[in-house]
């Protein structure tokens, strides 16, 4: 492994340097945090024995189903008595994902040099996240590691579930307004001028709707690339707002405050939060720093928030249902739980049954919202379309009323 040099501060504000070996700075800097010291610059002294390194840069990805077949198969042999670098080995030889082989022999060649499995995944964080290495940390520490990778399997699996079931709601109403959308600007710049050239010949009195569709018309036909432009537009400036703190939190809380999707969206924050903080406690991680790696992996900025409130909270002496409840963000009925598994010492237990009364409840939530919103899409499609064509022909039903006259 490669030797750092490294400075920083410890918990009395006291200067400390020194050296050690580690996979790569993330892990170096990990250790550090641990022992309470506050890293200020790291440098690799030597690169003889350098580990590759996976960030951003690298372009990888390991799709989450095969992390939870992985935590699966990995509990599997670890149970069956394996050694751990025996089963990093196989593990790592029988990935199909290049990234993922990368990682996990990564990760191996860490542990043979005699790094924890916890601190060696650290040195991925792309792929193994700050509840990941906590949770498998804990398991180390108390020697139930199988079970723990169990729990992971069951987390991510249920995480992927959840995910898959809010795309799968997305897929028909995008797809309705996509099409709708194609069909309208396919009208508006092959058909509509057909007609705009057939009423100019014959020189004849167009009604207002008519009229506004000839000018949406002669706009697109102009100015259609605007209208790219303003998608793509639109795009970088989401992501520019998410990107700032106040940005995102605005948004995030606009999102929860929707009629029909916020509903949804607030039911699987509250799902997703209650397995995640619930899969910490039970693998025996701290109710605090679960609740500040539950705030981190929310992905809602409101929640993140209300947890980080909570912690300070109960950092104070505070139960942990009074700053829930206070937040707005939980529904009655998951205070009331919680604090009822507080009281008698089973929170873990009630978590869990919380987060699965909740990964139901959205996949009753989004079925709702798709028997809600398909008569709406059909009446859009219908109006945008049908609109446009009867429009065309009112000159034309004009005339033929004339001619009969």
């Amino acid at each position: 492994m490669p030797v750092f040099t490294f400075t920083g501060t410890d918990a009395s504000g006291a200067d400390v340097k020194g050296e050690r070996n580690a996979a790569n700075k993330d892990v170096l800097k990990s250790q550090l945090q641990k022992e309470r010291i506050t890293p200020g610059t790291i440098k690799e002294k030597g690169k003889e024995f350098a580990l590759p390194t996976f960030g951003k840069k690298d372009g990888g990805s390991v799709p989450t189903k095969d992390i939870a077949i992985f935590f699966r198969q990995f509990s599997v042999m670890i149970d069956a008595g394996l050694p751990l670098v025996q089963c990093l080995e196989i593990l790592g030889a029988n990935q199909e994902n290049p990234y993922f082989m990368k990682v996990l022999n990564g990760t191996r060649a860490t542990v043979e040099g005699g790094s924890t499995l916890a601190n060696a995944m650290r040195g991925f964080p792309k792929v193994f996240d700050d509840l990941t290495t906590n949770m498998i940390e804990a398991g180390e520490t108390g020697g139930i590691l199988d079970v723990i990778l169990q729990r992971l399997a069951t987390y991510v699996e249920k995480a992927v579930k959840l995910k898959a079931a809010v795309k799968s709601a997305m897929i028909y109403p995008v797809s309705v307004i996509g099409m709708a959308a194609m069909v309208v600007g396919a009208l508006l710049k092959f058909v509509v001028p057909i007609f705009a050239n057939l009423f100019a010949g014959l020189g004849v009195d167009l009604p207002l709707p008519t009229r506004i569709v000839m000018g949406l018309s002669a706009v697109v036909g102009k100015y259609w690339w605007v209208v790219f432009a303003g998608g793509f537009g639109g795009v970088w400036l989401i992501k520019q707002v998410r990107a700032n703190p106040k940005g995102r939190y605005a948004l995030d809380k606009f999102m929860l405050n929707l009629p029909v999707l916020g509903m949804v969206l607030r039911k699987i924050a509250v799902a997703r939060f209650t397995r995640t903080l619930g899969t910490l406690i039970t693998s025996g991680v701290p109710i605090i720093e679960g609740l500040t790696i539950t705030a981190r992996t929310s992905g809602n900025a409101v929640l993140e928030e209300a947890l980080m409130k909570v912690r300070k909270a109960i950092e104070e002496g505070r139960t942990i249902v009074d700053p829930l409840r206070e937040s707005g963000v939980f529904p009655n009925m998951v205070t009331q739980m919680i604090g009822v598994g507080e009281a008698t010492g089973a929170m873990d237990s009630m978590l869990s049954k919380i987060a699965d009364f909740y990964e139901d409840e959205v996949d009753t939530a989004t079925k709702d919202m798709l028997t809600l919103l398909e008569p709406l899409l059909i009446g859009f499609l219908g109006v945008s379309v049908g609109g446009i064509v009867i429009s065309l022909y009112m000159p034309l039903f004009a005339m033929i009323g004339k001619l009969a006259g």
